[in-house]
């Protein structure tokens, strides 16, 4: 698991305010929007080109690593945010990334102002079982 990114120091640490912005600016590279826009509700799951760069370490960035891994298992966006403790920006970008590079596959919702009864369903499967 990545060290804590959910804009709080670790114990005993102290961060200053423009440090709790830093480390999210410096896992996406700056970048603050994906080049494709992607839905909470969009699920990723991991691809065998995903599954090769997890078999060899030092492919991935420790977050792309961690999302590879959780997504073994299909996960929406918004669920591998808050397992990974991940501001949903960084996931968003990295999700991006990760498809471009045949590492995830992402299932967008057929109407995104409306999931479908499906999507709600596998949604609510995977809230539930946290």
């Amino acid at each position: 698991m990545p060290e804590d990114w959910s804009g709080s120091p670790a114990p005993g640490e102290h961060w200053d305010d423009a440090e709790a912005f830093v480390r999210p600016y410096a896992v996406t590279r700056g970048r603050t929007t994906p080049a494709v826009p992607l839905e909470l509700v969009a699920l990723v799951a991991t691809t065998d080109g995903g599954m090769a760069a997890i078999r060899r370490r030092g492919r991935l960035a420790p977050e792309e690593h961690d999302i590879a891994i959780l997504c073994m298992r299909i996960h929406s966006i918004a669920e591998i945010s808050a397992r990974l403790k991940l501001p949903l920006m960084v996931v968003r970008v990295l999700i991006d990334d990760m498809a471009r590079g045949g590492m995830v596959s992402v299932h967008r919702p057929e109407h995104p102002d409306r999931p479908s009864p499906e999507l709600l369903r596998r949604v609510l499967h995977g809230l539930t079982t946290l």
